[in-house]
């Protein structure tokens, strides 16, 4: 299946984007060739290919969950820019 300006403009409509033509060129193109190789890819033998989650044999390496005690709150806050009330006071992010 080849890639269209249009399959790309759709996307964009979709994705809310908005782009100019030559964006939609480049990126057809660029989709298009990442298409071909998925392709490409698809029609390897892999039968003999262990699944597998990581290139690489790597495992967690997890401790022990043990309460432990905290670092007190007067010490945690010693060098907080502001706090109020025994918190941290941080500058308004979301609308609310």
């Amino acid at each position: 299946m080849k890639i269209t300006c249009e399959d790309v403009a759709n996307v964009a409509l979709l994705s809310r984007l908005e782009f100019s033509e030559s964006e939609l060129e480049t990126f057809t193109g660029q989709l298009d060739a990442i298409l071909e190789y998925a392709d490409v890819l698809n029609k390897l033998n892999v039968d003999s290919v262990e699944p597998t989650a990581h290139v690489l044999p790597l495992k967690n390496v997890m401790r022990a969950d043990e309460a432990k005690p905290s670092l007190p709150r007067e010490l945690a806050l010693v060098n907080a820019p502001e706090q109020e009330d025994g918190y941290f006071k941080v500058p308004k992010i979301m609308e609310g």
